[in-house]
């Protein structure tokens, strides 16, 4: 059985001494909260409702994307009550023409959108947890016949409802955003709509979690039967990361340190750290191999984004209209997913969340000395602009490993470490008393 705690490394004075950080129980408690027969309850819903094709009717009150949508909301409504007034619902419309492609009518697009309000009025970090409502045949355009959509992407937004129910009775400084787009089949438009917003706007947001696709466990040709690994897809550099930006990047070595990519091992860290048999496998590339979905819109706007799917995709249960072929049964079917796997990547998503919007911000100004050629690495940084603050974990990681290492504990706003630029990463975390970290920030070079 995974143990309960995890080793960071503490320094005091000369020396580094070994300590155990405990699991925030709060958290602790909200993941075990998350319930399988819940979500296996959201699914079958979805289900009921026929198709769900974006280009399905939305006057039918039973049956279509509209009625699909309309009962997103009323789940999300439900929820307000044990959220204290400070959760609330709607579904964000917005007008597509037919694009000769996968439009073929005027329509209606509707993005189910919960917002849980932080408490901290300094705080306006935003944290957001995605799925696609909408669902598919063979025949992207075929939206009259029923369509499953079970584990594309029913699993998602199960997911994110489920920690919608159990996220909206606790409080956290920062926002979460809970949305379940539509048309993301018909070319991720619910997600352009809903990050063309947020630039607009100007929102802060700190992390995107995908899910799609996260409800079943074994893959079609291979045969492989794995319920206890999920795949997190991470893109390293952003399409910011131009000029000057991309000098800087290749002189300090930084191409696998990103925003989306610090984000990945984030989630990868507290997710093991939260749930019991399972592993967060980093996968370095945006998504699937000349794949897409609903992150990438936010990613090519500069906002830290992720992918979140199983680990094992079965292509007979994929896109595929319901039929029996060759002794093979073809279709997206609740009958093909695994709930306890469901819950699971589920609990993932929610302990990360948690941990996220109840941390301090990131600390400022995050520095490392190059006034002259040491040995030692000398890093100093300012408090966070919101949340109260414990203290900092400073990152160490070799060059050559894809994770952090080793997390070294002070109440100060400097560090000396007997450590060498040349083999190491670095990078700070705010942490508070209960153990919430911030996402770290890795150190740009001054001469002090």
């Amino acid at each position: 059985m995974k143990k309960l705690f995890f080793s960071v490394f503490l320094l005091h004075a000369m020396a580094q001494a070994q300590v155990i950080i405990k699991k925030d129980s709060a958290i602790a408690a909200m993941v075990a909260a998350v319930n399988a027969d819940s979500l296996r309850s959201y699914v079958q819903q979805m289900v009921a409702f026929g198709t769900r094709n974006t280009l399905s009717t939305q006057q039918d009150p039973k049956r279509g994307i509209g009625a699909a949508r309309n009962w997103v909301l009323n789940k999300f409504n439900g929820y307000r009550t044990t959220a204290g007034g400070r959760l609330s619902a709607f579904i964000d419309t917005v007008t597509i023409l037919p694009d000769g492609k996968r439009v073929n009518k005027k329509i209606i697009l509707g993005n189910v959108v919960a917002t849980l309000k932080g408490t901290d009025p300094a705080d306006n970090r935003i944290f957001l947890i995605s799925g696609h409502l909408d669902n598919r045949r063979s025949d992207v355009m075929d939206a009259d016949k029923d369509a499953p959509g079970a584990n594309d992407d029913a699993s998602g937004v199960a997911a994110l409802i489920e920690c919608a129910r159990i996220m909206s009775s606790r409080k956290f400084s920062a926002t979460v955003i809970f949305v379940a787009v539509s048309g993301e089949e018909q070319g991720l438009l619910g997600a352009e709509h809903m990050s063309s917003r947020a630039l607009r706007e100007k929102w802060n947001i700190e992390g995107v979690l995908n899910n799609d696709i996260v409800g079943s466990n074994n893959s079609n040709g291979t045969r492989i039967i794995n319920n206890t690994q999920v795949r997190v897809f991470s893109e390293s550099l952003s399409v910011l990361d131009t000029g000057n930006a991309a000098k800087q990047i290749r002189s300090l070595g930084l191409e696998n340190d990103g925003k989306s990519r610090q984000l990945a091992r984030y989630i990868k860290e507290i997710g093991e750290r939260y749930v019991d048999n399972l592993q967060v496998v980093m996968v370095y590339r945006n998504d699937r191999f000349l794949r897409g979905g609903d992150h990438t819109p936010y990613v090519l706007k500069g906002f830290p984004a992720v992918r979140i799917t199983e680990m094992n995709e079965n292509y007979d249960h994929q896109h595929q209209d319901v039929r029996m072929e060759q002794g093979t049964q073809y279709g997206d079917l609740i009958g093909f997913m695994d709930f306890e796997y469901l819950r699971k990547n589920t609990a993932m998503n929610l302990a990360n969340l948690a941990n996220l919007s109840s941390a301090p911000a990131m600390p400022g100004d995050v520095t490392v000395d190059t006034k002259n050629l040491t040995n030692f690495t000398d890093l100093s940084w300012s408090a966070p602009v919101s949340g109260k603050v414990e203290g900092y974990y400073v990152l160490v990681r070799e060059t050559i490993s894809p994770v952090w290492q080793k997390k070294i504990f002070t109440t100060e706003k400097s560090i000396h470490l007997n450590y060498s630029k040349d083999n190491y990463f670095f990078a700070v975390q705010a942490v508070n008393s209960a153990g919430n970290e911030s996402l770290p920030v890795l150190p740009l070079p001054v001469r002090n």
